[in-house]
C-alpha cells in the first residue's frame, strides 16, 4: 500500500514538474523514475515471497510441536489412569491387612491400647517426680514406647512390657525412701554448685543450707529463694546430720504447695513494715505502756507486800505507805480527833500520787492505739483509692499496698490496746487495793482515838 502511494505520489509530482520543465528533460526524469519504480517493485517481490516462504516453514513447525503435545497429553492420561488404578489396589490391599491384623491381635489389640496410655501417664508422672532427679533416662524408654504404640508399625516385646513394670515398680519403692547423693544445685546467688542433697521420698529436697526446689521442666535443683521459719529449716539439719533412725521432719506432703505458701506469706517484719509509719507510732505507743505498766506493776507489787507486812506488826514502818500513815498517827496522838482524821487523812493523801502514777497514761495508751489504728485505716484507704484512680481497679496488686497498711494498723491498734486495757484493769486493782487499806486503817484509827478520848 505504502508502495502504491509513493508510486501516486511520484506521479503527481512529475506532472507538477512538467509544467515548468522543458520536454526533454522531462522524457529523462521519468524514464529515471520508472527505472526506480520498477527495482522497487521487484525487491518487494522478492522479501513477500521471503516471507510466504518462512510463514510456511514455521506453520509446519507448530502442527509438528502440536501433535507432540497430543501424544504426551495421551501418554500422561494412560499413567494417570494406571496409577489410579493401583492407588485402588494398594488402598484394597491396605484394607485386607488391616483386617487380617485385628483378626490375629484380637485381646492383644486392647493389650497395646493400655501400654500406649500408661506410658504416656507414667512419662508425665516421671517428669513431675523428684525421683527423676536420681534417674533421669527413664522418660527415653517410656517415648520410645509410646512412639512404637502410636505408629502400630511394630509390637510391644515381652521385654518392653516387663521393663515398664521395673519402671514403676522402682517408682514405688524410690517413693518410699530416704536417699542421699550428691547434684549440682544452683544457690540463690546464681551460682552453681555440687552439693550433697537428701531426697525424703517423693516429697521434698533437702540441702545443709534448708529446702530445695525442682524444676521438672529443666531438670535442674535450686535453692529456694526464702526458706520457711527456723522450726522447719532446723528439721532439714537434722536430716542431713542423721545416719539412720527416725528423725522429725516438716514433710510437705503436696510436693511443694504448702512450703510454697510458707515462703510466701509475710514474716512479722513484713507485717510491720506494711503498717509504715502510722504503725511504727502504734508499736513505740505500746512498748512505752508496756515499760510503764510492768514498772508500776512490781511497784505496786512490792508495796502490796510491804503493806501486808505492816498489817501484821505492832511498829510502824515507814518504807510502805500503811506504815507512814501509822507513823502520822503515833505523832498526834495528843490531838484531839478532828485532828487526827484531818492528820491521818493528809498522810493518805500523800500516798495517793506514788500508788496511781503512771495509771492514767496506760488507759491513755489503751484508747489511742484504736483511734492510731483507725487513722492508718483511712490512709490506707486513702492510699488504695488513689492508685485506683490512676490505674483502675484492673490489677489487685496495685492496691495491696494501701489495704495491707490499712489492715496492718488497725491490727497493731488491736493488739496494743487489748494488752494494755488489761494491765491497767490489773495494775488500778492493785493501786485500789492498797488504797482501800490505808483508808479502812485510817478510819479505824480515827474511831479507836475517839473511842479513847471519849
Amino acid at each position: 500500500m505504502k508502495r502504491i502511494t509513493l508510486i501516486i505520489a511520484a506521479g503527481l509530482l512529475s506532472l507538477g514538474f512538467a509544467t515548468t520543465a522543458n520536454a526533454q528533460d522531462d522524457a529523462r526524469s521519468m524514464a529515471e523514475l520508472l527505472r526506480l519504480i520498477e527495482q522497487g517493485q521487484a525487491r518487494d517481490s522478492r522479501e513477500a515471497r521471503q516471507r510466504e516462504a518462512q510463514f510456511a516453514q514455521n506453520k509446519n513447525q507448530q502442527q509438528s510441536l502440536l501433535n507432540q503435545a497430543r501424544a504426551e497429553r495421551t501418554r500422561q492420561e494412560n499413567v494417570s489412569a494406571s496409577l489410579e488404578q493401583q492407588f485402588e489396589e494398594n488402598q484394597q490391599r491396605i484394607i485386607t491387612a488391616r483386617q487380617a491384623l485385628d483378626e490375629r491381635l484380637g485381646a492383644l489389640k486392647e493389650l497395646f491400647g493400655v501400654l500406649q496410655t500408661v506410658s504416656g501417664d507414667t512419662q508425665g508422672r516421671f517428669g513431675a517426680s523428684l525421683t527423676n532427679v536420681q534417674f533421669p533416662n527413664r522418660s527415653d524408654f517410656l517415648v520410645t514406647l509410646g512412639s512404637k504404640m502410636a505408629g502400630a508399625s511394630s509390637l510391644a516385646s515381652i521385654a518392653d512390657i516387663e521393663q515398664l513394670w521395673e519402671l514403676l515398680q522402682q517408682e514405688i519403692v524410690e517413693s518410699g525412701k530416704v536417699a542421699r547423693f550428691n547434684h549440682l544445685v544452683t544457690k540463690a546467688d546464681g551460682q552453681q554448685e555440687e552439693m550433697e542433697v537428701v531426697r525424703v521420698g517423693a516429697f521434698n529436697l533437702v540441702s545443709e543450707n534448708g529446702y530445695l526446689e525442682y524444676n521438672s521442666g529443666e531438670g535442674s535443683i535450686t535453692e529456694l529463694g526464702r526458706q520457711p521459719e527456723g522450726r522447719y529449716t532446723g528439721t532439714t539439719g537434722d536430716m542431713m546430720d542423721a545416719d539412720g533412725g527416725s528423725v522429725e521432719f516438716g514433710v510437705d506432703v503436696t510436693r511443694g504447695g504448702i512450703l510454697g505458701l510458707l515462703v510466701e506469706s509475710p514474716t512479722i517484719r513484713d507485717r510491720i513494715e506494711q503498717g509504715g509509719i502510722v504503725g511504727y507510732c502504734i508499736i513505740a505507743l505500746g512498748i512505752i505502756g508496756l515499760i510503764i505498766a510492768i514498772l508500776r506493776w512490781f511497784a505496786l507489787t512490792s508495796d502490796s507486800r510491804k503493806v501486808s507486812a505492816q498489817l501484821k506488826r505492832e511498829s510502824a514502818s515507814t518504807d510502805n505507805p500503811l506504815g507512814r500513815v501509822l507513823a502520822a498517827y503515833e505523832s498526834n496522838k495528843g490531838a484531839d480527833t478532828e485532828t487526827m482524821e484531818l492528820k491521818l487523812s493528809e498522810a493518805a493523801l500523800k500516798e495517793m500520787p506514788g500508788l496511781t502514777k503512771g495509771l492514767l497514761f496506760i488507759k491513755v495508751v489503751s484508747a489511742v492505739a484504736p483511734l492510731m489504728g483507725l487513722l492508718g485505716t483511712v490512709t490506707g484507704m486513702i492510699k488504695t483509692f488513689q492508685v485506683i484512680t490512676l490505674y483502675g481497679a484492673g490489677d489487685p496488686k496495685m492496691m495491696a499496698g494501701g489495704i495491707s497498711q490499712a489492715l496492718m494498723t488497725t491490727v497493731l491498734g488491736l493488739v496494743v490496746a487489748i494488752p494494755m486495757v488489761l494491765l491497767h484493769t490489773v495494775v488500778s486493782g492493785q493501786s485500789r487495793k492498797i488504797v482501800n487499806i490505808l483508808q479502812s486503817q485510817s478510819a479505824g484509827l480515827v474511831a479507836q482515838h475517839s473511842e479513847r478520848n471519849g
